[in-house]
């Protein structure tokens, strides 16, 4: 399964989903230890960043939240293009639950951060 790839300035890579299929591969292939980005309403890729936790800063969230925002259905299908919450999380606070629709999860703990539409405009 192809997934779409982002080179962040710092050199880590983000890997991000294109379905409900490929989000499903994506988060099997998640160690507990990085961080997954998802908006904080259905419909987005799940995106990966290859790196552990400790090794990734604020500014590599940063650019995987926008990469996250852009191919989410909120700012794909906003007649007019506004700010998107992204959630983060560890690979360890993500469950699947018996029932579950394929590319879809539960998560445990996360945090927000708002990608301001002229960020995400610059992708």
């Amino acid at each position: 399964m192809n997934f779409r790839k982002l080179l962040l300035k710092s050199g880590k890579e983000a890997l991000a989903g294109r379905n409900a299929e490929s989000n499903e591969k994506l988060i099997k292939q998640v160690s507990s230890d990085e961080i997954v980005l998802h908006t904080s309403a259905p419909g987005s890729p799940f995106v990966n960043i290859k790196s552990s936790s400790k090794n990734i800063t604020k500014q590599d969230i940063k650019e995987a939240a926008g990469f996250c925002a852009k191919f989410s259905q909120a700012w794909k299908k906003a007649k007019t293009k506004q700010d998107v919450d992204v959630d983060y999380f560890l690979g360890k606070d993500i469950f699947k639950l018996e029932g579950m629709k394929t590319g879809t999860f539960g998560v445990r703990k996360n945090k927000t951060i708002i990608v301001k539409k002229s960020e995400i405009e610059k992708l």
